[in-house]
């Protein structure tokens, strides 16, 4: 196994950027394939806590190269700014490569994103309002402007300045709102380009020529399963597409190619935003689960909904990711909970439901069906390297994953370090 994705397998927020930094150590390549900085990852190395929106979690590995795909949409102020955190921080960014094929967010796109949740009111998506749907809508509408753009300046300009106005008719006509300033977006971000454009580059022939010499290839998945275009719970999800489906549109590499899906899953649920949640806790418990698990979001910090485990979903990411394994995060969360529970089925108007609808008012109708589990000791996870000596009723509760979804459980993360990380299976072949 030589091409592997790694992807949430709920509504995001899994874990993923600990378990992709674990992985990045045995890859040659680290990819970003989809979404842009309304991405949060948490990676923690010994005592250093680091927070990443757009590089990818290999860019701790100096000797990793790290892709932003063409999948991708990439404010230039951002990714400058992460740069800088990065760099400051001693963390070099010379192995980063993006896309000339990918989108750039501009600030029309931002004030566009603002301007669309404020005028729905009660019925807002719950964005992060930093211009990811705009950018993707221009680039569907075929108006966007990409990084290879940026080699032509006065061309690049032109365009520039064409989109400035057109966007500002909207904002001023359509939503009542003050007009951009043309010039100082110009100088402005044609100064940021001018920065990054020593990092853009063919993206796609790089990966695929690497592929080719049997390198390793790590691709990192951002959001969730949950939260994609056309699977997710529409219309409370992402603009783009986090599934192992979305690794082929959003690098450039035969969809053949890619060899195993790793699913994220952590050991409960959260969501951030509007829409159904079955499994939601609204009482002590939920309140005990968000701040044990510090569940706040890391790009917004706003509280995660949490809730119990649900089986429906896994069953259903796992199929539609093709699933080959599932790492399980935030075991350590549940420790010191008495009973704990998982959702194995839901009831839909007198029936017992298995598969997850597509529909929010059919979705907000269904009651999950539980199964209760034994819990551990919080204590009782300290010290522990290898999976066998997990608690005996933990190793219940991930067994009872792999029952529900046909995957096996492969790694197990008891604490946010890369040292609490139990790993069952070597996944890339040596």
């Amino acid at each position: 196994m030589n091409t592997l994705v790694i992807l949430g397998a709920q509504w995001g927020d899994e874990g993923k950027g600990k378990i992709t930094d674990y992985l990045a150590e045995k890859s040659d390549m680290v990819v970003r394939y989809q979404g842009g900085d309304n991405a949060g990852h948490t990676v923690e190395i010994g005592d250093n806590q680091y927070k990443l929106h757009l590089i990818p979690s290999g860019i701790f590995n100096k000797d990793k190269i790290c892709i932003l795909g063409n999948g991708l949409v990439i404010n230039p102020k951002s990714l400058l700014d992460e740069i800088k955190y990065l760099t400051d921080r001693g963390i070099s960014t010379d192995n980063l490569r993006i896309s000339d094929r990918a989108h750039i967010i501009l600030p029309y796109h931002i004030e566009l994103d603002r301007l669309q949740e404020e005028k729905k009111g009660k019925n807002k998506i719950g964005t992060t309002v930093k211009g990811i749907g705009p950018c993707y809508k221009d680039k569907v509408e075929r108006v966007g402007l990409r990084m290879c753009d940026i080699f032509y300046k006065e061309t690049f300009e032109e365009r520039l300045r064409e989109n400035i106005r057109n966007k500002n008719e909207i904002i001023e006509k359509l939503y009542n709102g003050k007009p951009l300033d043309e010039d100082n977006i110009v100088k402005e971000y044609m100064g940021y380009l001018d920065e990054i454009k020593k990092y853009v580059v063919d993206t796609t022939a790089l990966l695929n020529d690497s592929i080719e010499k049997g390198n390793k290839i790590l691709f990192e998945g951002a959001q969730g399963t949950l939260l994609d275009l056309d699977f997710g719970t529409y219309p409370y999800l992402t603009s783009s597409h986090p599934i192992s489906g979305g690794v082929s549109i959003g690098s450039g590499i035969n969809p053949l190619k890619l060899d195993g899906a790793i699913g994220i899953v952590k050991a409960y649920t959260t969501r951030v935003g509007r829409g159904p949640f079955p499994t939601e806790l609204h009482d002590k418990t939920g309140d005990a689960i968000r701040e044990k698990g510090h569940e706040f979001g890391t790009t917004t910090g706003r509280p995660r909904r949490c809730g119990w485990l649900d089986g429906v979903m896994l069953r259903y990411s796992a199929r539609i990711n093709g699933l080959t394994s599932i790492a399980v995060t935030r075991l350590d969360t549940l420790g010191g909970f008495d009973k704990l529970k998982i959702c194995t089925g839901y009831e839909l108007d007198g029936k017992v439901v298995k598969d997850f609808p597509a529909s929010l008012e059919t979705l907000a109708k269904c009651k999950p069906i539980y199964e209760e589990f034994d819990g551990w000791k919080e204590e009782d996870m300290k010290d522990i390297t290898k999976y066998e000596d997990l608690p005996e009723n933990a190793k219940k509760y991930v067994e009872k994953i792999e029952e529900m979804t046909g995957v096996n459980v492969d790694v197990a993360s008891i604490g946010p370090k890369r040292s609490e990380t139990l790993i069952r299976t070597e996944f890339f072949s040596s």
